[in-house]
């Protein structure tokens, strides 16, 4: 009879599973040996102990600190949520407004926390933020005020977070030179925390700050691309290039409303909403309107035309102008800022025409004198010259531009439309023959400008119209207006436009409307071009265009 194998019990399994467990193998897999073994539990003692020994200063260090006195713990924090509860006589000052003169005084400011940087647990800097100005801030541990608690909590403060802050004003022994306000240090009394970052940053703002410049002689700095920027908008309308950008682009807005009031002209506000195309064409967004469709105004135009036919003489307009144009280059929005205008003339258009370019002049002296704080802080990040033109702009027509592209090997046909390229060139050698970034170019080709173009009463295939450019590229196109109720008529059929779809356009006409010229001018492209920057999504707010429709 065959002899039965041996039962296994669980248990005796179990207890060989734990016996093989542990077995300790080397770098070889074989099991240690026993002089081996002992080694390695004397480096497991050793490494137990020093582990013990780290425990036990940790909590010495912390019973030593708990028992510290915090003489600044009144002195630091986190402010509870600003709810209006209370109103204090407490006199803020803005970090633009440090100056030397102001050494040993007390002041209270508010700011962003830039960066910071501790020196050693007894001392730290902070860089603080206020629109286009920063400062430097500093905490040294003294015996009354500043404690090492709250040197290690002005550290722990999240970049980009607010604060409160009193502080002595004191010269530094040289010029903070990584500061706008480089003449003039803090030193910090009371800090406290009034809007902390909670999240981690898309980007260091810094980073954000670079010109091109510095990021080719360095190729250790990071860059962050356009995109990134764009689609953290917010984050990035925070760097002082971006703060004195935005300043420079009102600027340009209250300029333009300033010149055009000191010539009795009026604000209007036009309809956005319209029963059709204002400029003719397919570049229009069509949209749904209740039970039937209206289109977004391509610009003011046949409402500013009206004013005039109501007898406001001159208007003006800042509103939004919409371009269902299919363009992703540097300087094409879908959506942008249009500052309109529109005036009656005596005789002649270039009355209105050479009163436009004496207000761009306006506006070019202005941002120079009154702005020019908020221009260095641009151009240090977008290096460039300032604008170089006349007191009386230079006027050229169309004919004479053709003529000097020609010269310069340019190949094109006398009523030709300018391309970009062409337009570059021109300006280039206006520059170089006339000395200026900015001019009137007059006489346009009649085929090439709107249906309410008038025609030249010389030659009918030019036309009374004219762009402005700067820096060699367009920044305002306009013209004098067909008034005239049956030659308006006659226009319109040429362009091919259904006339009932300009009913109420024409009926103005109809009534009497005195001569008028005017123009619009792109504003984003203005402070684009005035600052020398390459792209337009920089000087819009938060730019729409073929592919971007958010934030």
């Amino acid at each position: 009879m065959a002899e039965q194998p041996q039962q296994v019990s669980e248990q005796q399994v179990n207890e060989l599973a734990q016996k093989v467990e542990e077995v300790i193998l080397g770098e070889d897999g074989q099991p240690l040996s026993k002089k081996a073994l002992k080694k390695r539990e004397k480096e497991l003692e050793k490494e137990k102990k020093k582990q013990e020994r780290l425990a036990r200063e940790a909590e010495e260090r912390a019973a030593r600190e708990a028992a510290e006195v915090d003489h600044g713990v009144d002195n630091y924090g986190r402010s509870a949520v600003n709810m209006s509860r209370e109103k204090t006589e407490t006199k803020w000052t803005a970090l633009g407004e440090l100056t030397a003169e102001m050494a040993g005084q007390l002041v209270h400011v508010q700011a962003r926390v830039q960066g910071s940087r501790p020196v050693s647990g007894k001392m730290c800097f902070l860089v603080l933020r206020e629109g286009v100005e920063t400062a430097q801030a500093v905490l040294s541990v003294d015996a009354d005020t500043v404690s090492k608690k709250m040197v290690k909590f002005a550290t722990s403060i999240p970049n980009e977070s607010i604060v409160s802050i009193t502080a002595e004003v004191v010269k530094p022994d040289a010029p903070v030179e990584s500061c706008t306000v480089g003449t003039v240090e803090l030193r910090v009394r009371k800090v406290f925390v009034t809007s902390e970052v909670k999240v981690t940053l898309p980007f260091a703002l810094e980073d954000a700050m670079h010109s091109e410049e510095a990021c080719a002689r360095d190729a250790t700095l990071n860059r962050v691309g356009l995109d990134t920027r764009l689609n953290n908008r917010t984050m990035d309308l925070r760097t002082i290039t971006n703060n004195a950008i935005f300043k420079i682009q009102a600027a340009v807005c209250q300029l333009f409303r300033e010149y055009l009031t000191n010539e009795g002209a009026t604000e209007i506000h036009t309809p956005k909403i319209i029963s059709t195309a204002s400029e003719g064409g397919s570049n229009v967004f069509k949209i749904t309107y209740f039970k039937g469709a209206a289109y977004l105004a391509q610009s003011p135009q046949l409402y500013k035309q009206a004013c005039i036919a109501a007898d406001f003489g001159k208007v003006y307009e800042i509103a939004p102008v919409f371009r269902a144009e299919d363009s992703n280059t540097q300087r094409h929005l879908t959506e942008y800022v249009g500052l309109d205008l529109e005036c009656s003339f005596r005789e002649h258009y270039h009355e209105v025409m050479n009163m436009i370019g004496a207000m761009f002049v306006y506006i070019f002296k202005n941002l120079e004198l009154r702005w020019a704080r908020e221009l260095e802080v641009v151009r240090r990040q977008y290096p460039s010259e300032p604008i170089k033109f006349d007191e009386t702009p230079l006027r050229l027509e169309y004919k004479d531009a053709v003529a000097l592209l020609r010269a310069h090997g340019e190949e094109m046909g006398d009523f030709d439309d300018m391309t970009t390229p062409q337009e570059k060139t021109l300006g280039r050698l206006v520059r170089e023959k006339y000395g200026t970034d900015f001019y009137m170019l007059d006489k346009f080709p009649l085929a090439v400008r709107p249906f309410y173009t008038m025609p030249d009463p010389v030659d009918a295939r030019y036309s009374n119209s004219y762009d402005f450019f700067l820096r060699g590229q367009e920044i305002m196109s306009g013209a004098q207006r067909v008034h005239d109720a049956d030659m308006l008529k006659e226009r319109i059929a040429a362009h091919e436009i259904p006339l009932e779809s300009l009913e109420h356009y024409v009926r103005a006409f109809e009534l009497g409307c005195p001569p008028h010229a005017g123009g619009g001018v792109g504003l984003e492209r203005v402070v684009m071009f005035y600052l020398g920057i390459n792209n337009i999504r920089q000087t819009s707010l938060f730019p729409r265009d073929p592919k971007r429709i958010d934030p």
